[in-house]
């Protein structure tokens, strides 16, 4: 089986890349905090695809605070250099948008009309 589930702030921001006609990919690094004494962060690569890249791209940036449904998936490549690459990242399959929208106050009654409190009549 393999499911990774993260919680983490993204610590750069989105990288948008088209690879054809109807294929996108969006990346970004999550900074994920450790359960540990000595604390710290690990700092894992994200890769989100096609509609939801695009999604990511435009609502999301530095800072901003998400969950993450994927698959971890490992893969290599030769560089310029003719040197052999490889790297795992996370292959999102759901990304949830964690932090308030720019602009948002954080109160989640924001921006609903409040109505004064009336008793039932007797």
């Amino acid at each position: 089986m393999n499911v990774v589930t993260l919680i983490g702030t993204l610590a750069t921001d989105v990288e948008l890349r088209e690879l054809g006609e109807d294929r996108k990919v969006a990346t970004f690094l999550l900074a994920v905090d450790r359960q540990s004494k000595d604390g710290g962060a690990d700092f894992i690569r994200i890769a989100v695809w096609n509609r939801q890249a695009e999604a990511c791209s435009r609502f999301l940036g530095k800072g901003k605070r998400v969950g993450i449904d994927g698959r971890l998936r490992s893969r290599s490549w030769e560089d310029a250099d003719g040197k052999r690459r490889s790297m795992v990242e996370v292959a999102a399959n759901s990304v949830q948008f964690l932090s308030p929208p720019d602009g948002a106050t954080g109160d989640p009654a924001a921006g609903r009309a409040q109505t004064p409190f009336e008793p039932a009549a007797a």
